[in-house]
């Protein structure tokens, strides 16, 4: 890369709103299963394969380039200075050295800001687990990638390394700068009689190659003059796009609808601090898919409604459930089928998770219901993302880092409404088998995201073989623990199995007595919010409860 490649206003909002307390990584805690007859290094054959596969993912080599005073956007440039030993690390994993252990870690892990003077990401490897296992936690800035990208990613690290390089197209490349033209024009004109042909300084100024102050100011302003040329050249699309959210909101009930667009007041909606619980669960997808089609609906309809199952089921234990339902801001990926470049084309939508209702059957149905509705009204607006987000204004990123530390230490987050009481997204991985070395088996990669301000519990899932990985992360002042929430999402997902009158396949539990406790303790305090579980029949297939 010579030239850089600019942060679009989205990617760059990442990086604008981290504080202290809300670092904007992203990353997962994988698990490998070792051969007994493995006798290689697992730390350096992975740090091996990573170098090996560098060409594949040239963001791993690009660190941030900033303008002056954070005026503007800044680009990502190569990292003259990449040394992968400053990414990939050998961790240790304290007594008991199991998964809780490790959970509490990476939760602990999660909450620690990445070195912005270096490529945003860093690996590191846990062995010594029980059953010849060894943990990987990952962590990636989120201005470089999103989930499909990072899923893009893990097929590149793990995967057989045939994947196609894919790479941004710098902005110039994409489009005409008529006004670049207009001002390089001018500065030829000024250069020959003052005699800086040669030297080049004025052009440098003006076409804002050079990174001073006045180069920056300069190149921003051409881009603000550029924004409105492309907006009047896309403004058919967009008028089409707009006729659609009219039309949306024309239709009967649709203003009506607008009533419940603010979350109800939850235990989960609280300014947070700088630390981290993380806990992983694993489910059958097969069973999930099971239940999807005896329902009539989809696979992330029922991770919607194992969500609010398990988010149900804890908050009635702590006497905290709202009358009105639990709302899930749901990420929608925007990205073509094949797009696996390095940024974000995501776009979101809110949907109840109808938390009120206590059959899970017809939960689930009204899930299915409230999503397509919300599907519905958020499809117009998706051709609109893309062109809203190029837009960037002189100055921005500096404001928005005021706002958010102001947002930060004043706590408004306890006060102000939400739209939103929880984050939930599903995020599609690889059906096949991924290795390191090619011996060391992946057998879960649960995913670890973002807690925020005012939602401070995100569950993010991601599909490999045929499993749901769950990763749970929250503000630990928020919920200090989180292995009993996760331990009820089995127990919803065979709540669900006899709703429909499928046939069970108990999944072992981490924690059983735990879990028992919980269960029980739930049962006694409201008994007919949820009906008891089946009889557990002997599992055919064990998958991991985290």
């Amino acid at each position: 890369m010579s030239a850089g490649i600019r942060l679009s206003s989205v990617d760059g909002s990442f990086l604008y709103l981290e504080t202290p307390e809300t670092p904007m990584h992203v990353g997962s805690m994988a698990i490998f299963k070792l051969p007994d007859n493995y006798k290689g290094d697992f730390f350096e054959d992975f740090k091996a394969q990573i170098v090996s596969r560098l060409h594949l993912a040239p963001m791993l080599k690009w660190k941030l380039a900033r303008t002056p005073l954070d005026l503007d956007n800044p680009s990502w440039v190569d990292d003259e200075q990449f040394d992968i030993d400053r990414h990939i690390f050998r961790a240790s994993l304290p007594a008991p050295h199991d998964r809780a252990t490790l959970e509490r870690i990476v939760g602990w892990m999660h909450a620690k800001l990445l070195n912005r003077a270096r490529p945003l990401w860093e690996f590191y490897v846990f062995e010594g687990l029980p059953n010849n296992e060894v943990g990987l936690y990952s962590k990636v800035h989120h201005s470089l990638i999103d989930g499909g990208a990072g899923a893009a990613l893990t097929e590149i690290v793990y995967g057989d390394g045939n994947v196609a390089q894919t790479e941004p197209k710098k902005e110039e490349a994409r489009k005409a700068d008529p006004i670049g033209e207009l001002f390089a024009g001018y500065a030829s004109l000024w250069a020959e009689p003052l005699g800086l042909t040669a030297q080049g300084k004025l052009p440098d100024i003006l076409t804002g190659k050079r990174q001073d102050i006045g180069s920056v100011l300069m190149d921003s302003f051409k881009r603000q003059l550029q924004q409105p040329i492309d907006f009047i050249k896309g403004l058919p699309d967009m008028a089409k796009a707009l006729s659609g959210v009219v039309a949306k909101f024309s239709e009967p009930g649709a203003i009506a609808g607008l009533k419940d667009a603010i979350a109800p007041s939850t235990i989960l909606n609280k300014s947070i601090s700088s630390e981290r619980s993380f806990a992983a669960v694993s489910v059958s997808m097969s069973r999930c898919k099971a239940v999807a089609a005896a329902a009539g609906g989809k696979l992330n309809d029922v991770v919607l409604a194992l969500s609010s199952g398990m988010l149900r089921r804890y908050l009635i234990s702590q006497n905290a459930l709202p009358d009105r339902p639990l709302r899930a801001g749901v990420p929608i990926s925007l990205r073509d089928a094949g797009n696996k470049e390095a940024n974000n084309q995501v776009f979101g939508m809110v949907c109840s998770l109808a938390s009120d209702i206590a059959d899970p059957k017809q939960r689930l149905q009204k899930i299915i219901e409230e999503s397509t509705k919300s599907k519905g009204m958020a499809d117009p607006f998706k051709p609109l993302v893309p062109k809203l987000t190029q837009f960037s204004a002189l100055g921005a990123p500096l404001f928005i880092q005021i706002l958010s530390l102001i947002y930060a230490r004043t706590n408004l987050a306890d006060v102000m409404p939400t739209p939103a009481n929880v984050t939930i997204s599903n995020v599609p991985g690889s059906r096949k088998p991924l290795y390191v070395a090619g011996v060391a088996e992946l057998q879960h990669i649960f995913p670890v995201s973002i807690a925020a301000h005012s939602l401070a519990l995100n569950i993010t899932v991601q599909g490999y073989r045929d499993q749901l990985d769950f990763g749970l992360i929250a503000g630990a002042n928020v919920l200090p623990e989180l292995r009993s929430l996760a331990d009820m999402l089995p127990q919803e997902l065979e709540a669900l199995e006899e709703a429909y009158g499928l046939s069970t396949e108990a999944e072992p539990a981490a924690k059983p007595a735990r879990v028992a406790a919980v269960a029980a303790r739930t049962a006694r305090e409201k008994p007919a919010a949820v009906k008891p579980a089946p009889k557990k029949k002997a599992p055919k297939k064990a998958a991991a409860a985290g």
